[in-house]
């Protein structure tokens, strides 16, 4: 048997194109907006640009130009499967993760994150995990083999859910089972679920949903409430709410990133769903999943570094573009924001080799990624930095500036192109440029997407605990404490030369302080 067996599977439609994906979302799911029901996605004005650009950039995966990039042929099957589903074994096919990624994320601007290509790696998660699953419960082990199967075959849109809503975080569900996602019964079909999920960004427009915890609810003390488990999200009784599109506005602005990746960000509500018993991963195991968390989005956390340094680079590039067209871009103060910005995303690329450097093969066989836990919290600590810098400097150019219409009035026109132009270049470039800018930082797509940045990776607090708790400072420790345990001569004025205490032996090459893959 291969890695991936799918010579079998007859029913596998393989890669997207943009075209099936379109068709697929038109599946009866109970989908909510404003409060109407939407029937169809991918023909729904709030969704149709978001939706077309996925759309177009699975098409990619069908160019001659790109294929052998952004996919690879199973050697069990000869299919061309999307490369962000290869499991990676070697470094080489590591890095050709990373670049298939690049390649996606450069495309969005760093705006997509939760792009097919993030979701796909921690399907990858759930494979290479698939063995202790399996120790857990015998069956879900090959529950999550089928069900990674399926998605890589089929070429799925993912999304994933792992908070609990926001009711009473002071409280604990055991006393309040409301708080969150609780198994109601076992019976023969299944598990029946009930409860709630928040954030679940990209629902509206994936195919499916993976549902487990995130590290802050991994502790329960009602096994009732841990489990893991994927569904269609047509499944009947999952019922999914859209917040409010960032992408639509009535008053002629374009709002280009908004309108093509707002991914949109759901509450799902689990109506006393069943979940069949071939798509439940993990049950009433909390040390497992506490534990797994971090395996299977080892991949992801990756791939999140890759797109959040294309958000960085589009950060700077706009930054760059905003001083030039105003003429602050040979101010001192100035250059040293922009240089500010480009450190971080040079920071960024070296934390994704060190993680290269750092792989190592997991007990499920697969080439991991080093730990990116110190790298996430640095991410999070500059977010509001990367942004502050695009922000002083478009200052309250960021706030005024022209809509289209406006561009097109014959009275307001000569008015924009005599006070409204900027340095070597005319009012209706600057305005586009400025307008792009305040999308980036100030309307509501910017402020969802920095507040994405400041969440997304888990709690900072709780990061920053967790990190110091794991690193390894024993040997500088020890190195210390017989320093300070060593007696230090006393002086005298009789003495004709400073005395020197001795030193701990210092090893010569100490060894960086690495812990295993999660």
């Amino acid at each position: 048997m291969t890695l991936l067996d799918t010579s079998a599977d007859t029913t596998a439609r393989g890669l997207l194109t943009g075209d099936r994906y379109r068709a697929e979302l038109d599946d009866g799911r109970e989908l909510y907006l404003n409060g109407e029901r939407v029937a169809d996605p991918a023909r729904h004005p709030a969704f149709r640009p978001a939706v077309d650009a996925l759309a177009d950039l699975l098409d990619l995966q069908h160019d001659p130009a790109h294929r052998d990039l952004l996919t690879y042929e199973d050697p069990g099957s000869g299919r061309r499967l999307a490369r962000a589903y290869q499991p990676p074994r070697t470094l080489e096919e590591l890095r050709l993760q990373r670049r298939s990624a690049e390649f996606w994320h450069a495309n969005a601007f760093g705006q997509h994150g939760r792009s097919p290509a993030f979701m796909a790696s921690i399907a990858v998660g759930v494979y290479d995990f698939r063995h202790r699953l399996e120790a857990s419960r015998p069956g879900f082990g090959a529950n999550a083999e089928a069900w990674y199967r399926h998605c890589a075959t089929n070429d799925l849109v993912l999304s994933h859910a792992l908070g609990d809503p926001q009711i009473d975080r002071s409280a604990d569900p055991v006393d309040d089972p409301d708080l969150a996602l609780r198994v109601l019964e076992e019976n023969d079909r299944g598990i029946v679920v009930r409860g709630a999920k928040q954030l679940t960004t990209l629902a509206p427009l994936a195919h499916e949903v993976l549902v487990y915890l995130s590290a802050s609810f991994t502790q329960r003390r009602g096994e009732q409430f841990v489990v893991w488990f994927a569904l269609p999200l047509n499944t009947p009784g999952l019922v999914t709410l859209c917040r409010e599109p960032l992408g639509a506005e009535p008053w002629g602005h374009a709002h280009p990133l908004g309108a093509r990746y707002d991914e949109q960000d759901a509450m799902l509500f689990f109506d006393d769903v069943l979940v069949p018993w071939d798509r439940v991963f993990l049950l009433r195991d909390a040390g497992l999943a506490r534990t797994g968390l971090a395996r299977i989005n080892a991949w992801s956390a990756y791939i999140g570094h890759v797109r959040y340094r294309e958000r960085l680079r589009t950060l700077l590039a706009t930054a760059t573009l905003v001083a030039e067209s105003i003429g602050v871009d040979g101010f001192r103060n100035v250059q040293e924001d922009l240089g500010r910005l480009a450190s971080y995303a040079e920071l960024t690329e070296l934390f994704l080799d060190a993680a290269e450097a750092r792989a190592a093969v997991t007990d499920g066989g697969l080439l991991a990624p080093g730990d990116t836990a110190a790298s996430r919290v640095w991410s999070a600590e500059v977010a509001d930095s990367a942004v502050d810098v695009l922000r002083r400097i478009g200052a309250s150019g960021l706030l005024m500036q022209p809509t289209e219409n406006d561009l097109a009035h014959p009275r307001l026109r000569p008015l924009l192109d005599r006070y409204m132009r900027g340095r070597g270049t005319g009012a209706e470039r600057k305005s586009r440029l400025l307008r792009l800018a305040w999308e980036l930082t100030g309307d509501g797509f910017g402020q969802r997407q920095h507040l994405y940045e400041l969440v997304h990776r888990g709690d900072l607090a709780r990061n920053r605990i967790n990190l110091f708790k794991r690193y390894d400072q024993s040997d500088v420790r020890r190195r210390l404490e017989e320093f300070v345990a060593t007696p230090q001569p006393a002086r005298t004025a009789a003495s004709s030369a400073p005395s020197v205490p001795s030193v701990p032996s210092v090893p010569s090459a100490p060894s960086v302080p690495r812990e295993e893959h999660p």
